[in-house]
């Protein structure tokens, strides 16, 4: 199970090339410097929250500026993701946090996808509520008493229920489940993207309102607003096997990346280098926030990241 992207959601996305030239279906092409000739050319999947954004931006500097690779860039979301992997449109997901039927279907069965290992950084999902009302409401921290809150986080999407508020559809999420299996009185609500969702917990914390909010660590966020983790029915392995029957808290992840299995075996160095990639959370939400608060552009973070940080990366060169 993982953060941002149910297996139930496999529909056709399309996947936007990031280059100066504008943008191309990669559904239904290969990238356009794929096979060119004498190119030493890497091409990275990178997902919409930023600190699979912080990933990309820092192995893409050290490709280009220690190893002489061009980087190339394709936003696709997670299940598709998966699908150009497999294919290779792309050669490497660097954060994924749990598909269980991609990886048997690709990794087990077809063997088109190869285990990149470990990225180093531990990622939970959970129910969250800001910290100023958790230190004024301590009980709201266990899931039996929301019930009890649901007035005060009533919103115009929500009506008369409470407001659960979701990212992007596109997250992988059990929370309409949970919210029925549970019999809470809430309604999820999405805001429709890690900024938008971002936007409106920095809004309701300017104005100290209460909020209940589907949200991961690790992200900055948590710096600028302190929230504070709802208790939900323990996690047990199985308890999210059904989708429409979960009862239960989200799992704690190791976040993995995978490779396509060709660019596993014959990527020489790249792909020697994206296998040894492997850093902390402190390290990613160091080039999150840069990117996200201080709005600095994500190969500025990288070089400012990579500057300072010379004894972790060059472990990773191959």
């Amino acid at each position: 199970m993982r953060m941002r992207t149910t297996t139930a959601i496999a529909s056709v996305a399309a996947l936007t090339l990031l280059t100066g030239c504008g943008a191309a279906d990669m559904t239904k092409q290969a990238s356009p410097y794929a096979n060119a000739q004498g190119a030493r050319t890497v091409t990275l999947s990178v997902q919409s929250w930023v600190g699979a954004q912080a990933n990309v931006a820092v192995a893409q500097y050290l490709l280009e500026h220690e190893l002489g690779y061009r980087v190339d860039t394709v936003q696709v979301d997670e299940v598709p993701a998966w699908d150009a992997l497999s294919q290779g449109r792309v050669d490497a997901i660097l954060e994924d946090w749990g598909h269980p039927e991609q990886e048997q279907r690709y990794v087990e069965d077809k063997k088109t996808i190869a285990p990149g290992g470990d990225l180093g950084v531990t990622g939970h999902i959970g129910w969250f509520v800001p910290t100023y009302f958790a230190k004024k409401h301590p009980d709201v921290t266990d899931w039996k008493n929301l019930d009890k809150y649901a007035e005060l986080m009533r919103t115009a999407e929500s009506g008369d229920k409470g407001q659960l508020m979701d990212g992007s559809p596109s997250y992988v999420t059990n929370d309409k489940a949970l919210v029925e299996n549970l019999d809470l009185d809430y309604k999820v609500v999405f805001a429709g993207s890690e900024a938008a969702q971002i936007t409106q917990i920095k809004q309701f914390a300017k104005e100290k309102k209460p909020f209940l909010t589907y949200w991961y660590t690790p992200q900055w966020l948590f710096e600028k607003v302190p929230m504070t983790e709802v208790k939900l029915p323990p996690y047990k392995e199985g308890c999210d096997a059904d989708p429409a029957k979960v009862d239960c808290a989200y799992p704690v992840t190791p976040l993995q990346k995978y490779l396509n299995a060709d660019f596993a075996e014959d990527g020489g160095k790249a792909a020697e280098f994206l296998k040894n990639f492997k850093w902390t959370t402190e390290d990613q939400n160091q080039v999150s926030l840069m990117i996200a608060e201080q709005k600095m552009r994500p190969e500025e973070a990288a070089k400012k990241w990579v500057d300072s940080h010379e004894s972790v990366w060059k472990k990773w060169l191959p």
